[in-house]
């Protein structure tokens, strides 16, 4: 019996080994250029076709260095997507599913897709979750380097506090908002590990 066990664990361990054969690591260049947010995520092959991808970013900063101005995109966000390759997975055209999670504080920086027109009066604390689908591409850039461009559309759930000023103002009231949109864009890098 023991040795039994023995042989089902082996085997398993083999099965697996030969599903999930390669890992990316990853940095979304255009996320963390455009809102300065430093960010990474693992993509793990899961099947021939198939991927998984975590990962997330944490940006704890004023945008402007101080806190005069109080403007600011302190956030962190988590998102997970499974992937379907039409090839061969990192290599080529994919089609995604994903979840998104995130908790922000922004001030001071005009988002009128999320928060309305005089976004940037204000200040904005609060929560979101979400999900969508995406279409992306990846190019083999070396052995171990690849390049993905990808984007992404679906839903979100946004409840917040507004405050009336960036740095001091009163809770003018608690929001809650459904958004429908573009919820994911990247230019990545990413390191291919074998």
């Amino acid at each position: 019996m023991y040795k039994k066990g023995i042989l089902i664990v082996c085997l398993a361990g083999i099965s697996l080994g030969a599903i999930a054969q390669t890992i990316g690591v990853k940095t979304n260049l255009l996320y963390g250029g455009l809102t300065l947010t430093p960010n990474i995520s693992v993509e793990i092959g899961v099947g021939e076709q198939s991927t998984l991808e975590l990962g997330g970013g944490y940006n704890p900063w004023n945008l402007n260095g101080r806190t005069t101005d109080n403007k600011k995109l302190v956030h962190w966000l988590g998102e997970a997507e499974y992937r379907h390759w039409i090839c061969q997975k990192f290599n080529g055209h994919f089609l995604g599913v994903h979840l998104l999670g995130a908790q922000y504080n922004i001030s001071g920086v005009k988002l009128p897709l999320l928060f309305g027109r005089e976004s940037g009066e204000y200040r904005h604390q609060g929560w979101a979750v979400g999900g969508g689908m995406s279409y992306g591409y990846q190019f083999i850039l070396g052995r171990y380097w690849n390049l993905e461009l990808n984007i992404g559309v679906g839903y979100a759930r946004l409840k917040y506090d507004k405050y009336e000023c960036r740095t001091c103002g009163e809770k003018v009231g608690t929001e809650t908002k459904d958004y429908l949109g573009p919820t994911k864009a990247g230019i990545s890098l990413i390191y291919i590990l074998k």
